[in-house]
């Protein structure tokens, strides 16, 4: 079916350049691909403190959370079928940023998030490195993290409004309430 387009009518496109992997090649860029995710015992965990805590948990749910990983090691991609340049047909693309299908792309991810917290005051979780911490006077706030989704909770409310607009400062974000 044919949609006509109207004058002054703004259409988004969505298009997502995705990285396919034929091949890797062991101790060269074969380790770190995974996310590190948290196991379903430890949201229960979570959930429980929280309950015991008196918590209200929010979600929230990073938007596109692949493509904000920082690629630190060299990764090339051929150009794309339909966009090869015609004048270098044969260069490549140096990455400084994660793609989707890229086997590094979830731990980029997770770095970079990671990263953000750090600096923002929290404190990774010794036994699980997913869960992160955050104290100010007799408050603290409770945040875990499976790959693109955070829940989070806090004996302060004005904590998880702070949570949020650090999230949102430097990632796009969806609050699931």
């Amino acid at each position: 079916m044919h949609e006509e387009l109207n004058p002054g009518v703004i259409v988004h496109n969505k298009a997502r350049l995705v990285v396919r992997s034929f091949r890797q090649i062991e101790g060269i860029d074969y380790t770190e691909v995974y996310a590190s995710v948290a196991r379903l015992k430890a949201i229960r965990i979570f959930l429980t403190y929280a309950s015991y805590m008196n918590f209200t948990v929010y979600q929230m749910d990073v938007k596109t959370a692949f493509l904000y990983g920082e690629v630190k090691k060299g990764i090339y991609v051929d150009q794309p079928p339909g966009f090869v340049n015609s004048k270098f047909p044969n260069h490549v693309y140096k990455l400084d940023k994660a793609l989707y299908g890229l086997h590094q792309a979830p731990c980029a991810w997770y770095t970079t998030l990671t990263d953000h917290l750090l600096q923002h005051g929290y404190t990774r979780g010794t036994i699980d490195q997913r869960l992160f911490i955050k104290r100010q006077n007799s408050y603290q706030i409770v945040v875990q993290v499976y790959v693109d989704d955070i829940i989070f909770g806090s004996t302060s409310e004005a904590l998880c409004k702070e949570f949020e607009q650090v999230m949102k400062k430097r990632f796009e974000m969806s609050s699931l309430g």
